[in-house]
């Protein structure tokens, strides 16, 4: 790889490959339409010229406010090319929070998506004391170009007729690893969020870390899926454009397991509870099947993990074990895998903890998930489990350029590269989660084990402290009790009160088809979790889940809510992270009578 620079390393891609190798695939009715390497050159190009042709400068911060497609890349590299800094804004965002953040990066000019995000800008667009531009990707959303709105394919035209190929290539000539090539917003589960300034370095750091452990070429399919929005899918996608592997956009993240079966990706990013949702739907099928068939189920697995381990380990497989390991993926894991696609090497995961045994049943299957580690202000990574050096229950080690060591109180510390170059315009909130040498403080608390791998315990700021004086990491017991099929959402409440109690939002399809399995009516969702037959179910299953830890952390109490927690009510991030505070002032009423019974 050249010059260590985003904005060069595609155009480097771009050149590699032949006119019909393809880069990028999106949906289109039913039909998946692909993007030639050539053609995303000359649409960042076109983009990049248009950028230039507004009077975009060098440092200036451009917004990103959309939902993944191939415009999001493209809008993002010619940001990058002209010596910007993208600004990305969650499509789930209110107009509230994209106002802030167009606020205090000041941004002049914005990409948004659809009419959706379009008429959340407008909202504030006449108010806003920065903002001039609106480039809308849509072409069917109705705009008003009055207000100097346009569509992406007007910025192209700009492009073309504009003479700025010598200034384009001035500043691209011009590029370094030390620009700024993201800023990326913190999710704010405390406070206003603050936006990380990554460097085109901070990705680097990254990508070398994978190329030499993780087998991933030209011929590889990611399936994008995380919002792009997110540092972990966009350090991802960059270091999957520099390996030369295609890309399908999950635009409806509803759809992902349709996407799975018509594009047949190799490799993905997600997060936990999207593997904790697939390992409790195989379950809850099998929880229905014979005893005899959840014998053989359970045989077949077990027979998986023993087959993968003896391989991995570099061990002698005996005829035996390869015999029925034979067996057990014919009439067991082949099935697994087939749910998948049928070619999934591996996961990528990241965000909060995944249960051992969730990693074994892939794992059995030969589909690795690589838990690592990391947040917004480390690009992200900072360790990482790979297949050939990998510890289930852990998050791997530190990463090569990285280096970590644990503060005396718990707290993870991470230095190099990859780390932030501190939050925009808010030097003392940097000084703040920065050691006087260096390191970036993580608010995660953790240990390495004997082997040099780390272990998360929780988060610093949200450990429950009971009235009994319990230390109590509720992040665990939420991943415990949230892989369970009927339960879609937990959170866990508890702080300087005697005991646990939950609130859950049930997976309200899974719960109709039990009511109606015994003979439940109902007329709402609010009616059905009132029922005593349905709290019964909940007890027993979160009891189940529970049954080996300690009497101080299981859940004593639980609710279980009509509706779900969202980032409109400020339950939850936009990356899905629970506001502990607001959810138990917003539901103060519901805990109270919990303890108050």
């Amino acid at each position: 790889m050249g010059m260590r620079n985003l904005a060069s390393m595609i155009r480097e891609q771009v050149k590699k490959y032949p006119d019909t190798k393809k880069a990028l695939f999106y949906k289109a009715g039913d039909e998946w339409i692909g993007i030639s390497w050539k053609e995303f050159g000359d649409y960042i190009d076109m983009a990049a010229l248009g950028l230039l042709a507004l009077g975009v400068e060098e440092k200036e911060h451009v917004g990103l406010f959309s939902g993944n497609r191939p415009e999001w890349a493209i809008a993002d590299y010619a940001i990058m090319s002209v010596k910007g800094s993208n600004v990305s804004i969650y499509q789930t965002n209110t107009w509230e929070q994209a106002e802030y953040i167009v606020n205090d990066a000041g941004l002049k000019i914005i990409f948004v998506d659809d009419q959706n995000q379009y008429d959340k800008v407008m909202t504030f667009f006449d108010g806003s004391k920065t903002l001039t531009t609106v480039i809308v990707f849509d072409k069917e959303a109705k705009i008003d170009k009055s207000k100097n709105a346009m569509y992406l394919d007007d910025l192209y035209e700009l492009g073309k007729k504009a003479d700025k190929y010598d200034l384009l290539n001035q500043r691209l000539a011009a590029a370094s690893p030390h620009d700024i090539a993201g800023i990326i917003y913190t999710s704010g589960t405390t406070g206003d969020p603050k936006g990380a300034m990554l460097t085109h370095e901070s990705f680097f750091v990254e990508i070398d870390a994978l190329n030499p452990v993780f087998p991933m070429g030209e011929d590889d399919i990611e399936l994008v899926f995380l919002p792009l929005s997110h540092v972990y899918e966009k350090a991802s996608f960059y270091w999957l454009h520099s390996r030369g592997a295609s890309q399908y956009f999950c635009y409806d993240t509803n759809k992902v397991v349709e996407y799975f079966q018509e594009v047949r990706p190799t490799y993905m990013v997600g997060v936990p509870r999207l593997y904790e949702k697939m390992y409790a739907a195989v379950y809850a099928n099998i929880e229905k099947s014979s005893g005899l068939k959840r014998m053989l189920f359970n045989w077949g697995i077990e027979t998986g993990k023993k087959y993968r381990y003896a391989e991995i380990q570099g061990e002698k497989i005996s005829g035996m074990l390869s015999f029925q390991h034979n067996l057990a993926y014919k009439l067991v894991l082949q099935n697994i895998r087939a749910l998948l696609g049928g070619r999934l090497n591996f996961f990528s995961a990241g965000g909060a903890p995944l249960a051992k045994e969730i990693e074994e049943f892939f794992f059995a299957a030969n589909i690795f998930i690589a838990q690592g580690y990391g947040l917004t202000e480390t690009a992200p990574m900072g360790t990482y489990n790979t297949p050939g050096d990998f510890k289930f229950g852990t998050v791997g080690k530190p990463i090569p350029g990285n280096h970590i060591k644990i503060a005396p109180d718990g707290e993870i510390l991470i230095k190099g590269d990859n780390v932030m170059k501190g939050y925009y315009g808010k030097p003392e909130a940097t000084k703040e989660v920065m050691t006087e040498d260096g390191y970036f403080m993580t608010g995660d608390i953790g240990e390495f084990d004997e082997d040099g791998f780390l272990k998360i315990t929780d988060r610093k700021k949200d450990i429950i402290i009971t009235a009994n004086g319990k230390n109590i990491a509720p992040q665990l017991i939420e991943s415990r009790i949230g892989k369970d099929f009927y339960v879609e959402q937990i959170a866990i409440i508890g702080d300087r009160e005697r005991y646990l109690v939950a609130l859950i939002v049930p997976a309200f399809p899974a719960l109709e088809e039990f009511a109606l399995s015994k003979g439940v009516r109902f007329k709402n969702h609010e009616e059905l979790i009132k029922n005593p037959a349905i709290i019964q179910h909940y007890a027993e299953r979160i009891e189940s889940q529970s049954k080996d830890l300690p009497s101080w952390s299981k859940v004593q109490k639980f609710t279980l809510l009509p509706e779900p927690l969202t980032v409109e009510k400020g339950d939850i991030t936009p990356t899905m992270k629970l506001k502990r505070k607001v959810i138990a002032k917003n539901y103060e009423d519901i805990i109270q009578k919990m303890y108050a019974e």
